[in-house]
């Protein structure tokens, strides 16, 4: 990441992400757990804010930009 502000639901996702991933071995079961936080990550922004599929859409564009 660059040190680029990231949106507050986008840095929630990305966040969800690197508590799996930061503190264990690269390894599929690692990603797919880091994976898998972001995704349910995603839902509860879905939830709480109601967002869209183009607010989802604008998170991912955010987060490969970043």
């Amino acid at each position: 990441m660059t040190d680029r502000t990231l949106s507050p639901t986008a840095q929630a996702v990305y966040d969800a992400f690197n508590r799996i991933g930061l503190y264990n071995e690269p390894s599929f079961e690692t990603d797919r757990k880091a994976l898998a936080a972001a995704l349910r990550a995603v839902v509860q922004e879905l939830k709480y804010f109601g967002i869209t599929e183009k607010n989802i859409l604008a998170i991912v564009a955010e987060l490969e930009g970043a």
